[in-house]
């Protein structure tokens, strides 16, 4: 929408060696993989759905490293960023914070952000990231589903 508040994006992958490409393969091209939900705090967001046992991503903490090298984050902000599995990124025009759910079962899972000011991005630079802890925690290949 013009205003943002329906944003859509389409990914695809010319192999089904990536986590995209094999959830392609595995659900013949036609599921949805992902869906973000924006919030105005996501520190209390997190907090709430975690009560009603939402489990947010695993990040490694070199993340929360390669960071603080880049941005001039306040030690209170990263320290929580990093208990809550939180990642950053910002433009010219704002900030934005993101956190991704573990997967559930199909490979579908959730994406929590938060946009300040005029980010207008999707947090592009924390795709690698978030791509290594899922396939951290992915089963391994050959073993059945549940």
């Amino acid at each position: 929408t013009a205003d943002g508040s329906l944003r859509v994006t389409l990914n695809g992958a010319d192999t089904h060696r990536t986590l995209a490409g094999s959830f392609l393969a595995e659900s013949f091209g036609a599921s949805v993989q992902h869906l973000a939900l924006a919030c105005d705090d996501i520190f209390t967001t997190l907090e709430k759905m975690i009560k009603h046992r939402f489990e947010t991503l695993p990040m490694p903490s070199n993340y929360y490293d390669d960071l603080s090298a880049r941005f001039d984050l306040p030690a209170g902000l990263l320290d929580k960023m990093k208990r809550a599995n939180v990642l950053y990124d910002q433009d010219d025009g704002g900030t934005f914070f993101q956190c991704y759910s573990k997967e559930f079962t199909g490979g579908l899972f959730f994406e929590i952000v938060q946009r300040d000011g005029n980010y207008q991005g999707y947090g592009a630079p924390n795709a690698p990231f978030r791509i290594a802890a899922q396939k951290r925690i992915k089963s391994i290949k050959g073993m059945p589903k549940l």
